[in-house]
């Protein structure tokens, strides 16, 4: 694919179709950052945000299971620049929701959001310096047209058709109920019931100790273990910060101590993975007692952050181990029965109720079709610059955070990056901007760095990255902050063109 821009006249967009200088995709956590930023550093861009559903909150609106809540501390997932004012550092669901909602409204970029907006694809004509992008609004689909100088994709990597569900032999016969996290019925009964959650991550963890304070017993039902932490739902440095300095000024520090420390663990774990898997077990055995088969059922076969570590505030899903309301089975399954699931061990787990906590699919880009200038772009064809551009692809800026720290961090990191692009090139005149990689000169790996299944599944749609920087992707706030905030933007690798107007102008 040839993706280099060409220096030509600007030409005017149709007018029946709406233009916008700036176009947000997804009016979730990192859309609403981008759209706050772009209002606080880039006064002067037009800009809209394209919502696919009909309420802001993205992932926060979408999921609706019990017990959901963040799995990092808000004063990290939160913004830098809205103090997180709870008590208690990590959240549930509505809590979020609300205060990204708030957000929204309380700078004004609620307005900015065109509700039901599906996009579909996106076309850049290097002749016009100009993205076409197409959308389908409400139930019948409508189409509808925009135009803008430059793309933000903000809608994350899940895909919000449905969640991940493998085939599993004898399922038609089961005569209970089987719900997926992703798309949780609201007049699902489970009181009294015995319930089985099959799965070992995050959503499993959630969701044991919340449905067991209503059900007669639930059951996690996993292959293999997970690594799982316990700790404090509320930060008592955070909350001392709180009481005794400016709400901003201690959101900050709290902010910062956090972010270093989860470095630190982190970097840790990477290079002494032994010495952080007896610290985590010693944890665990801590919880359950020294009777507990810890070895069975909570020690994995991987390191720690070859996937993702679940976190368990208050140490919620031991306590419902403990009270005997909760239990761990790690076995494979052989069939469903009509009563409930048999497994190779020759155990029968009785269930009314199987919730398929088996995982989500991803996607990218939202799902959404890309060409320049007539050619499809598979993203998984291009490296990514650093960890938020597509090589060869011209004004196109992909928000994708952390897989070992808040999500948050790096996408406010994108936003500031996207408006210093979009500042440097009007005051230079400049029309488009495109990073260019050599793939003979970079060694590719995965974008994500992780084992679990749900990245392995979708090796095949994400974009590369590269042996060396800007294309490396480090995991690292630090790093990239130099590198985003405060690095050269015309670094040889990123490439900017005039178009032939404006240079006339001039």
């Amino acid at each position: 694919m040839d993706a280099r821009p060409q220096a030509m006249p600007t030409k005017r967009a149709d007018p029946q179709t709406q233009h916008f200088d700036v176009l947000v995709i997804g009016a979730g956590i990192s859309g609403i950052a981008t759209a706050h930023y772009l209002q606080a550093d880039c006064p002067r861009q037009r800009y809209a945000i394209l919502e696919g559903r009909e309420a802001i909150g993205g992932t926060w609106d979408l999921f609706r299971y019990p017990g959901l809540r963040s799995d990092s501390d808000l004063y990290t997932f939160g913004y830098s620049f809205r103090p997180w004012r709870s008590d208690k550092a990590i959240a549930d669901g509505g809590a979020i929701l609300r205060y990204i909602r708030e957000t929204a409204a309380a700078e004004g970029i609620d307005r900015h959001i065109r509700f039901g907006h599906r996009v579909v694809r996106a076309a850049w004509d290097s002749q016009a310096a100009l993205w076409t992008v197409e959308a389908e609004v409400g139930p019948d689909r409508t189409p509808v047209r925009y135009t803008c100088g430059f793309l933000s994709v903000c809608s994350g990597y899940y895909s919000y058709e449905g969640g991940y569900s493998p085939e599993f032999p004898g399922l038609a016969r089961f005569g209970g109920r089987v719900v997926h996290p992703q798309a949780w019925p609201e007049d699902l009964a489970y009181d009294g019931r015995q319930v089985v959650v099959i799965g070992s991550g995050a959503t499993a963890v959630t969701l044991v100790p919340e449905m067991a304070k209503q059900a007669a017993h639930v059951t996690m039902l996993q292959r293999s273990p997970t690594y799982i932490v316990a700790l404090p739902s509320r930060d008592k440095i955070a909350n001392w910060l709180r009481a005794r300095l400016p709400g901003r000024l201690a959101h900050g520090l709290a902010r910062w101590k956090n972010v270093l420390l989860s470095m630190f663990f982190y970097n840790f774990a990477r290079q002494k993975p032994e010495a952080m898997t007896r610290r985590i077990l010693d944890g665990v055995r801590a919880q359950l007692g020294p009777d507990y088969d810890v070895a069975k059922h909570f020690t994995p076969a991987y390191k720690p952050w070859d996937q993702r570590l679940c976190l368990v505030p208050d140490g919620d899903l031991f306590k419902a181990i403990r009270s005997g309301r909760a239990s761990v089975e790690t076995d494979r399954i052989e069939t469903f029965t009509e009563t409930g699931v048999q497994l190779t061990s020759g155990k029968h787990l009785e269930a009314d109720v199987v919730v398929t906590a088996t995982g989500l699919r991803l996607t990218m880009l939202g799902g959404m079709k890309l060409t320049v200038d007539g050619t499809p772009v598979d993203p998984s064809e291009t490296f990514l610059y650093k960890g938020m551009m597509l090589s060869g692809v011209p004004n196109l800026a992909v928000s994708i955070g952390y897989t070992n720290a808040s999500w948050t961090l790096k996408c406010e990191l994108t936003a500031r990056y996207l408006c210093r692009l979009l500042n440097h090139m009007e005051a230079r005149g400049y029309a488009w901007c495109a990073p260019e990689a050599d793939p003979a000169r970079l060694t590719e790996a995965p974008t994500l760095p992780l084992t679990s299944g749900y990245v392995r599944r979708a090796a095949g749609i994400l974009p590369k990255q590269g042996s060396a920087k800007p294309w490396r992707l480090y995991q690292n706030y630090a790093l990239d902050m130099a590198a985003l905030r405060f690095a050269r933007l015309d670094d040889g690798t990123m490439r900017f063109g005039h178009a032939a107007a404006a240079r006339r102008a001039a």
